[in-house]
């Protein structure tokens, strides 16, 4: 039997450096505010308005470092609720993706295409899939217990000696199994 932490990952953005500029100011950078579970990533003190045609999300997450393409990850729900597309997709994987406006304190942009729901994943370490027998884009079920208990399928598996062995969902996920904070899961192959 193996075993996997499972973490929520609410609504957020990734940043482009130019991005980041136009949203917070000439030579603006992130400020660090919290590390999370992933090596070098970390959630940051700045915040964003993600808007829609139907309306806007105000506060959202701005997670760090910056990245090479500026992406905006919401639960299908958040998505439904300001109009957007959210197709579900791999982190990175934008082409075609839906399109939103992001309001900072200094400045705004259009996103052609960037708006994503996140599919569920494991970042696994390299000992960890070879321990557990799995390996890099194979997808796996994974099984939470409890109340409202359930079966995750298609869960796609990211190896990398630069993650730390996480199962990521997002709210409507963890909502639909009961889940608050971290639970460990059992790995199906």
């Amino acid at each position: 039997m193996s075993k996997v932490i499972v973490e929520i990952s609410a609504r957020h953005v990734h940043l482009t450096n130019s991005d980041i500029e136009t949203l917070f100011g000439k030579g603006a950078k992130l400020t660090p505010k919290k590390d999370l579970s992933q090596p070098g990533q970390f959630a940051c003190e700045e915040r964003v308005t993600v808007v829609g045609p139907k309306r806007s999300l105000e506060r959202v997450s701005v997670l760090g470092p910056a990245r090479s393409a500026t992406q905006v990850e919401l639960s299908l729900t958040d998505a439904r609720s300001i109009g957007v597309c959210a197709p579900v997709r791999e982190s990175g994987d934008v082409a075609g993706s839906g399109a939103c406006k992001l309001v900072g304190p200094c400045g705004e942009i259009e996103i052609s295409e960037g708006v994503i729901a996140a599919k569920r994943h494991i970042h696994v370490t390299p000992e960890d899939a070879g321990r557990i027998g799995i390996r890099d884009k194979q997808c796996v079920s994974v099984k939470v217990e409890g109340e409202r208990g359930l079966v995750f399928d298609e869960v796609v598996v990211r190896v990398s000696e630069k993650f730390r062995t996480r199962m990521h969902i997002d709210t409507d996920e963890a909502n639909a199994a009961g889940i608050s904070g971290e639970v460990e899961a059992e790995i199906i192959l």
